[in-house]
């Protein structure tokens, strides 16, 4: 199967109408984007979208020989103008199928959020997983058993929950390719599009860009060991989260622990919580080495500074006289241990930690101590990453890539 991708915007384009924002005044040119219509091999028509004439003409395909138009979701405002020549656009009822004369066939998927998607396989045997804005499908039984579907369009960046649950039921696999369509301005385009598709195993391509189902096409691969560093309420753990948000299943290391009685503390802890998938499990320890030592699904480390906290109590580093004696002798092995299992860890990581020493110089010696401690920490941990970002103001900057 041959698609044309004749948009690949929310609904309302992009830039949105009328929108001030920062990313919807970079969208333009190139960077503009059409809501999201699918034209598949010239045949079958994916959503009718305002301008499907000219953009596919743009693309160099006429819509003339269009025998099916078919349609995901509700359209808000005026009903869209039928063009001329084309047949009636409709919707598939849930888990109906519909043979097209061209020879494909269309199988309605359910929804958990109003809208349909289409599972299209092709005369070739191509199969093709089409999905409206801000919908996943409503269960994955029906995936399991079936080989991976050859590509999928979806709104990847809206909903990576749903992209994780695809790989989980096996229906995208290593070699399916992800295109993010139903793209807004939450996310800037650009170099920042690509990294979080690039994080999601995803792909993103300009309006008009025509791709054939089943033809692989690399996405980088997300780096084994990634650190994220960042100051207080930078984003950094929000950005740590995000990159593992595809994966079907990830461990959330959480050093903190828990602090009986501090209400305020126990809020921070409920919002982390609240916004992670639900598939995640947390661990609450600071026994990092083992974790990293033994095989699982990644790991979402948050954070060294709490683990260096805690590596420094048992130590009893805070005391002057014990860090001159035993103290910081005890916490180097410690920290020793932990970057030998970094090095060595065949697990996907991610581990956030504090950028410190860029403003007040502590008062008291065992503060400046802490400080100066976590500075080694993050540059030998660094050292062992293939990837490293510094998040400032919810902006990712990369350091190592």
């Amino acid at each position: 199967m041959e698609l044309t991708l004749l948009g690949t915007g929310t609904p309302e384009g992009l830039p949105r109408p009328g929108c001030p924002c920062a990313a919807c005044a970079v969208s333009v040119g190139t960077r503009a984007r059409a809501a999201t219509a699918v034209l598949v091999d010239g045949a079958l028509l994916l959503d009718l979208t305002p301008g499907a004439v000219l953009a596919g003409a743009r693309a160099g395909h006429s819509l003339a020989g269009v025998r099916q138009v078919l349609l995901t979701h509700p359209h808000e405002g005026p009903a869209v103008e039928l063009p001329p020549g084309l047949p009636a656009a409709g919707r598939v009822p849930d888990g109906r199928e519909l043979s097209v004369i061209s020879g494909h066939r269309v199988r309605a998927v359910p929804m958990d959020a109003p809208g349909t998607g289409y599972e299209v396989t092709g005369p070739d045997g191509g199969r093709l997983l089409y999905l409206p804005p801000g919908g996943a499908p409503a269960g994955m039984n029906d995936s399991v058993g079936q080989r991976p579907y050859d590509m999928v369009l979806a709104d990847v960046l809206g909903r990576p929950e749903a992209l994780a649950r695809l790989r989980a039921s096996g229906a995208v696999g290593p070699t399916t390719d992800v295109i993010a369509v139903h793209l807004d301005h939450d996310t800037p385009p650009g170099r920042e599009l690509e990294r979080r598709c690039a994080a999601l195993g995803a792909r993103a391509v300009p309006d008009g860009t025509t791709v054939v189902v089943g033809e692989y096409h690399a996405v980088p691969d997300l780096p084994r060991r990634t650190l994220v560093l960042g100051g207080a309420r930078s984003g950094k753990s929000y950005e740590a989260e995000r990159r593992l948000a595809g994966f079907p299943e990830v461990v959330y290391v959480a050093t903190g622990g828990s602090r009986e009685g501090d209400a305020e503390w126990a809020s921070r802890v409920g919002l982390h919580r609240e916004r992670r998938p639900a598939s995640w499990r947390t661990v609450e320890t600071c026994e990092l080495a083992p974790l990293l030592v033994e095989g699982g699904p990644p790991l979402l480390i948050d954070c060294l500074a709490l683990w260096l906290t805690d590596a420094m109590d048992r130590a009893g580093a805070w005391d002057d006289a014990v860090w001159a004696g035993p103290g910081r002798k005890e916490l180097g092995e410690r920290v020793a241990e932990l970057i030998a299992a970094v090095r060595t860890t065949r697990r996907t990581v991610v581990a956030v930690s504090n950028e410190v020493g860029s403003g007040i110089v502590p008062a008291t010696a065992s503060g400046r101590r802490f400080r100066d401690e976590l500075g080694r920490l993050n540059n030998a941990v660094a050292a062992e990453c293939e990837h490293v970002l510094l998040v400032v103001a919810g902006q990712a900057v990369v350091l190592k890539d």
